[in-house]
């Protein structure tokens, strides 16, 4: 096993992504005594409130990525969308971690659904998707109903097409504005659930259970656990998620979004080598959250407990939802994590609240 170097407190953290991950990630890295210092294009960001230092910056920016870079004592990234050419920049002058590898291999659904089936793990039937004519082959191949997605950029129900028996190919296809895609035939599911897994430098992992998910016009509206899956089946959520991160060489946090099929396999959807939303029922049931299991691994701490010690149900606040703040602030058992967003609007996460329970007291369906 690699030997990891220990960044003491009192370390600087660079973040690339300024979002709500890199917020959170922020308050959990300062209860551990870190300063953390986050870049990205937008001022006020939800990051930047809450943050030592702020470098606001295109992503390709070389100057101020270097600047950045020579700032820190360790860069990790929030989000996907960025350069992976920047992350190799910045690898030349300061440890990152997750490795730029990491990051190519998660923003390409093509390389990574490629990754995941050499790794011997099952995804739903793809076909790359570069004209009209290969969206026309392909779903003769993977019939309807299917789903046409943009490779890249796409996320929340973004860059996405459903392709019904009745769906005109030819607009399907221009609503990918000419960008490379990718057709996902159908899988007849059950439940969709998601896995975290912590990895740091030396091997040692630790995974929160699964999380089971609720998606609302594309857009994930709730994670619940525990989740309604077979003994068996959770054991093999947590190997996948174990398995993707080791080949991956991640050291830092791998969050892999699975289908529960209607004949007890599991698919796998996605994945993000970063903090997840699916996995924000951590901070009020877990002695230890993602978000520090993240700061730990990138910083060569050992990784804390994720044991649980509540049930619990995460629920998105989406654009005006956030409204009813007050409201969940008269729950005895609500906790409320809001973003500090400047504007409200449609389809924007605003915030969250975790619903806590009891173990055994979860609510029923």
């Amino acid at each position: 096993m690699a030997e990891q170097k220990l960044l003491p407190p009192g370390s600087t953290i660079g973040i690339i992504g300024n979002g709500q991950l890199g917020r959170m990630t922020a308050l959990a890295a300062a209860r551990l005594g870190y300063m953390c210092h986050v870049f990205g294009p937008d001022r006020d960001s939800p990051a930047e409130q809450v943050a030592y230092k702020a470098t606001v910056a295109q992503y390709d920016d070389r100057d101020a990525l270097v600047s950045f870079a020579q700032a820190c004592d360790v860069v990790t990234f929030e989000f996907e969308n960025i350069p992976h050419e920047s992350v190799q920049l910045l690898s030349e002058h300061v440890d990152v971690r997750p490795g730029w590898n990491c990051l190519h291999l998660s923003q390409d659904r093509l390389i990574e659904k490629n990754f995941i089936n050499d790794c011997g793990i099952d995804t739903a039937p793809f076909k790359g998707v570069d004209s009209l004519e290969d969206l026309e082959k392909a779903v003769n191949e993977l019939g309807r109903p299917s789903i046409l997605k943009t490779t890249r950029m796409g996320y929340d129900g973004k860059g996405q097409a459903l392709i019904r028996p009745e769906t005109d190919l030819e607009t399907a296809y221009a609503s990918m504005a000419n960008a490379p895609s990718v057709l996902e035939g159908f899988v007849d599911f059950q439940r969709e659930i998601s896995v975290v897994v912590a990895r740091s430098a030396c091997g040692q992992w630790t995974a929160f259970e699964p999380a089971e998910n609720n998606h609302v016009d594309g857009i994930l509206d709730t994670s619940t656990v525990p989740a309604h899956l077979p003994d068996g089946l959770i054991e093999e959520a947590v190997r996948i998620a174990v398995t993707l991160a080791e080949k991956m060489g991640l050291i830092g946090l791998l969050a892999v979004e699975m289908f529960h099929t209607k004949d007890d396999r599991l698919i796998v959807n996605e994945m993000a080598p970063r903090p997840h939303n699916s996995g924000h029922w951590t901070q009020d049931a877990c002695y230890s959250d993602q978000f520090e299991q993240f700061v730990r691994a990138v910083c060569g701490l050992p990784l804390g407990s994720v044991e649980r010690r509540n049930d619990l149900i995460m629920k998105n606040l989406i654009g005006f939802d956030v409204e009813k703040w007050p409201d969940y602030l008269n729950e005895p058992n609500a906790k409320l994590h809001l973003y500090g967003k400047s504007s409200t609007r449609r389809g924007r996460k605003m915030g969250h609240v975790n619903l806590v329970y009891p173990l055994g007291e979860l609510p029923k369906e």
